[in-house]
């Protein structure tokens, strides 16, 4: 671990360098892409730093202890410091093991979230409604930006399914485990004999793809315009400005309807699209890897149940990592920190696990 940390403080050092040269500088491209690696290395500099202090404590005391000579109260006191700094020198090194773990490369970007209703019809799109209410609570309690990129929505006010981007530093590393099938388990407005209906809802997570990340030829799209259909709304029906892209080669299709503009319903169309390519390009390189995908808690497969919400007993279940909530409503208003943070733990705690074998 510590050659490890030797060869990230010499980085950490000579980007530092590099960062006030004239000609770094002038260059805008390196100079962000080196400021953000500096900004990323600092957290595990800062705590390199305090474990050098520790250690250089603790050597200091056993020293002195070992010349012998102290009077009986520097003697306890050393011994006391002692008692304290071996345990926070364990916690230190636990915690600089989980930082030096190699970073998910998509943790930084943008998230584009797919929420579709499943089975369970008008119940499942109300339920659809209330994750999209719950993840954009959540964002906007983190600083992040949310916009709608498509949206069918229901009579009653719910879902059939709704497309949204999430721009942020960070907003992958703290939505991607969300991806899954959300089961909901409660007594449907609609239902007068107050009998519990159970209903899912699928959610997708994909890191927002940018153009140098996938490059899409444009002969294999189709791309077709539209009338916008929907639950109302004066624009409806009256112009062709929805659009509709086809993927030639893998039959992807994607719809935006949003916009009254035909041009930026294209581009809400094409970020979606690029997105779901490059998702589906990592799938296919995560399953050739075994060994990576059985030190994952679980995120990218939008198949696996990953979640209950029970609301006679005003619960949220997460399966992957057997954690129960009791505190529903608060979790539906977007306090949902604690989940997430539990599922990164349970994540870093299987990856540890599976370099250590």
């Amino acid at each position: 671990m510590l050659d490890k940390l030797d060869i990230a403080k010499q980085r950490y050092d000579e980007i530092g360098e590099r960062l006030s040269d004239p000609e770094v500088v002038s260059d805008t491209q390196l100079f962000a892409k080196l400021m953000k690696e500096y900004k990323n290395l600092t957290p595990l500099m800062e705590k390199y730093s305090q474990l050098k202090a520790i250690i250089t404590n603790i050597n200091e005391a056993e020293e002195l202890l070992e010349a012998g000579g102290l009077d009986q109260d520097f003697r306890v006191s050393l011994e006391e410091e002692l008692q304290k700094l071996k345990p926070e020198l364990a916690k230190t090194q636990e915690e600089l093991k989980i930082m030096l773990l190699p970073r998910d490369p998509n943790d930084d970007k943008n998230v584009i979230v797919e929420i579709r209703g499943g089975a369970g019809g008008d119940e499942a799109a109300l339920f659809a409604a209330n994750l999209f209410r719950m993840y954009t609570m959540y964002a906007e309690s983190k600083g992040f930006k949310v916009e709608v990129l498509n949206a069918n929505e229901t009579e009653l006010g719910g879902y059939k399914e709704i497309s949204f981007s999430i721009s942020g530093d960070g907003a992958y590393s703290r939505f991607k485990f969300e991806s899954g099938v959300h089961r909901v388990q409660r007594v449907p407005e609609t239902e007068s004999s107050g009998r519990i209906h159970t209903s899912t809802v699928t959610v997708a997570v994909l890191p927002e793809a940018e153009e140098v990340d996938f490059e899409i030829n444009p002969s294999d799209l189709q791309i077709d315009t539209f009338r916008s259909g929907g639950a109302g709304g004066q624009h409806v029906n009256k112009t062709e400005s929805a659009i509709r892209i086809t993927h030639l080669p893998t039959g992807m299709v994607v719809e935006c309807q949003d916009e009254r503009s035909q041009y930026k319903n294209k581009e809400r169309a094409m970020k979606i699209l690029r997105s779901r390519l490059l998702e589906a390009e990592q799938a296919k390189q995560a399953e050739q890897i075994a060994a990576q995908r059985k030190s994952q808690v679980g995120s990218g497969d939008r198949s696996e149940r990953i979640r209950t919400y029970n609301f006679p007993q005003g619960r949220v279940t997460d399966h992957r990592i057997g954690l129960t909530l009791y505190q529903l409503d608060s979790f539906l208003n977007g306090h949902i920190d604690e989940m997430i943070d539990a599922l990164i733990t349970a994540d870093q705690a299987e990856k540890l696990k599976s370099e250590s074998e």
